[in-house]
């Protein structure tokens, strides 16, 4: 069975940091991309950061570049997603996302909101 668990998320205020993670277990990890996407109220869900099977292609969002760093650890199966300088309009719940070929798992998110 595919799980995909996000933790990390919470409340924080404008110019904090965050530390999400995304703990994969039940897929070859090191053979799926990775990403980060969020939905906010009344949006539609966005693509954030992605990152290949290996760390070598990585993209950002618009919105996140300078600010947010994906990154992985093949051998502890994760990916995380480094938050800083954030902004009330980070919040939003963030997911995880694996894909290979016409594989694609999620997980089930977890809350960031950003707020003094």
């Amino acid at each position: 069975q595919v799980q995909l668990v996000e933790s990390g998320g919470g409340l924080v205020q404008p110019g904090g940091s965050l530390r999400l993670s995304c703990a994969a277990s039940g897929i070859t990890f090191s053979t799926y991309a990775m990403s980060w996407y969020r939905q906010a109220p009344g949006k539609e869900r966005e693509v954030v950061a992605s990152i290949s099977s290996f760390g070598v292609r990585i993209n950002y969002a618009d919105s996140v570049k300078g600010r947010f760093t994906i990154s992985r650890d093949n051998a502890k199966t994760s990916v995380y997603l480094q938050m800083n300088s954030l902004k009330p309009e980070d919040t939003a719940v963030y997911y995880c996302r694996a894909d290979r070929s016409e594989d694609r798992y999620w997980g089930q998110g977890t809350q960031v909101t950003v707020s003094s």
